[in-house]
């Protein structure tokens, strides 16, 4: 999926539909986004040495889990919304130049409620992993 593709399944627009390609494969989705180094988030973080906030790595796990929940939506009218984030660990920094890729799978549901664990890597690197939960919600 591109990202007018992923504009089906993701409510961001703008400035924070993060992701640039997603797909899944066998139960996993996978993302990826070319940090150009002109993006908002990286004006004042930090600057001469800009770096991806660790808020920012975890929105683009999310919605790289969203891809996969996409597919649980019994209708069009479903919001999937983050309502938990868990023992995240960051490795590696994330700079301009990088392409950073994730890969998420979900571990359980209990619905409306999916758990899913992300991983987030540059160049086969491990920067950021995380726990995660949502929920479906009619809006």
């Amino acid at each position: 999926m591109n990202q007018e593709e992923l504009k089906s399944i993701l409510p961001h627009r703008d400035s924070m539909l993060l992701i640039q390609e997603a797909y899944c494969e066998d139960g996993t989705a996978y993302g990826k986004v070319k940090i150009d180094g002109s993006e908002w988030f990286l004006d004042g973080h930090f600057p001469g040495n800009p770096v991806v906030p660790g808020v920012i790595l975890c929105e683009m796990l999310a919605q790289s889990v969203c891809v996969l929940l996409s597919e649980k939506m019994t209708s069009e009218n479903q919001l999937s919304l983050f309502t938990s984030l868990d023992n995240v660990r960051f490795r590696n920094p994330v700079k301009p130049g990088d392409t950073f890729q994730t890969e998420c799978t979900l571990t359980r549901s209990k619905h409306p409620f999916y758990f899913a664990e992300g991983k987030g890597f540059v160049d086969g690197k491990l920067c950021v992993k995380a726990s995660f939960s949502f929920a479906l919600q009619e809006v």
